[in-house]
């Protein structure tokens, strides 16, 4: 499903950012603002070989625009980490496989690949305790309010639960190795 040249026919962030696209300003914003701890591109560099994110996104997307740049400036202030954007609606075969809780084609959707292109793991659509805040607290809410209060998280946050929760799972993928195949997991699940 993810091959080296499908990884790579992927745009770089700056190939995304360099397009028109929705909410652009916002888009810029974000990425101005972000600031990588010296401490989590250690972390990121300590690992051995070279890692990819795969990042299955579209440019409207509020919770994209809020965590897409800061992968972008955690791979570009590591040597060891680059990042490709695919489009979720161009790629349904690997929207498919990576679900929000087996159902839902929520992104972003990150995908690891070790340095053979095997996928090690997944993390998305949101930081986990916003996710579980959005999956209960956040349903009694109308649309405007909880989007309102995931807005705050993210200003609040400024991406370093996202970086922190990227980082343990490479972290944990150097150790474990690749994942079983999708299928695999689907028949244990």
């Amino acid at each position: 499903m993810i091959t080296r040249t499908r990884y790579y026919g992927g745009q770089t962030f700056a190939d995304f950012m360099a397009h028109p696209i929705r909410s652009q300003e916002m888009w810029a914003a974000v990425a101005h603002r972000v600031s990588i701890p010296l401490d989590m591109a250690a972390r990121v560099e300590a690992l051995h070989g070279h890692w990819h994110l795969l990042i299955l996104s579209e440019d409207w997307c509020g919770d994209s625009i809020n965590i897409v740049p800061i992968i972008a400036k955690l791979t570009e202030s590591v040597s060891n980490l680059d990042m490709r954007i695919l489009a979720r609606d161009e790629n349904p075969d690997i929207m498919d496989a990576h679900l929000t809780g087996g159902k839902s084609r929520s992104i972003p959707i990150v995908i690891l690949l070790n340095p053979k292109f095997e996928e090690c793991g997944w993390w998305g659509p949101r930081p986990r305790a916003l996710q579980k805040w959005v999956m209960e607290e956040g349903k009694s809410l109308t649309k405007e309010d909880r989007y309102k209060q995931i807005r705050t998280f993210y200003a609040r946050d400024r991406g370093l639960t996202t970086m922190l929760e990227i980082v343990e799972m490479l972290e944990e993928c150097c150790v474990r190795g690749p994942a079983p195949p999708i299928s695999s997991r689907e028949a244990s699940a």
